[in-house]
């Protein structure tokens, strides 16, 4: 029997004032540390960051997708302007969909071990200068587009959330297989798919289509 309480409407907060009156406002470091420029050290966390994710908002509803690839993929081209490979995927192409519609988008950088996080927020397009697609080549295989990111903001997290919820530490690893596979969340939602077929082939499949 659950016995947590149940959510209500009472105690929700309807206005930026009870929100800020509940927690305050942001002093010292909190603000200092926001501005709209990449300087050394933050150009030097996407230079050794291999993994990115790209939130967006369009007139579909919201998305957050991963990126990753070598360290450094995220190309920066100067103080304001980062370029992102679209690499291969599922052509569901919901991050571009909302770039095109709203060109708007917030990145957060991370770094295997590394306890900070850096956050961008930024206006974006998309480009498909071939020229430019090529200087992305990996494998033989050129992206169809870039992500064009025009920075509004940018600023560390702190290590709290990591700390927290132990992300870097291998003790805190669970089994493979004590988590759902794809071939299993694919067949929990599709009549009739063949989830144990599509697992077998699943690493074949991400190792020829990974670009």
């Amino acid at each position: 029997m659950n016995d947590a309480p149940v959510v209500t409407d009472t105690h929700r907060i309807t206005s930026i004032a009870e929100l800020e009156a509940l927690y305050g406002k942001p002093a010292g470091a909190a603000v200092t540390k926001e501005i709209d420029h990449l300087n050394g050290p933050y150009r030097t966390f996407i230079e050794k960051a291999p993994f990115v994710a790209i939130a967006s908002a369009g007139e579909g509803g919201l998305d957050c997708t991963p990126r990753g690839d070598p360290a450094g993929f995220v190309r920066i081209v100067d103080e304001r302007t980062l370029l992102i490979p679209d690499r291969r995927g599922n052509n569901r192409i919901d991050t571009l969909r909302n770039i095109v519609e709203t060109g708007r988008v917030g990145l957060l950088f991370l770094i295997p071990g590394v306890g900070e996080t850096l956050r961008v927020n930024g206006r974006a397009h998309i480009t498909t200068d071939p020229a430019l697609c090529a200087t992305f080549e990996m494998q033989r295989q050129i992206p169809k587009s870039l992500i064009v990111v025009e920075i509004d903001r940018v600023y560390f997290q702190c290590t709290k959330a990591l700390v927290r919820s132990k992300l870097w530490d291998p003790a805190s690893q669970v089994p493979r297989s004590s988590v759902p596979s794809a071939g299993q969340m694919v067949a929990a939602t599709t009549e009739g798919f063949d989830g144990a077929a599509y697992d077998i082939a699943y690493p074949e499949r991400i190792k020829q289509t990974i670009y």
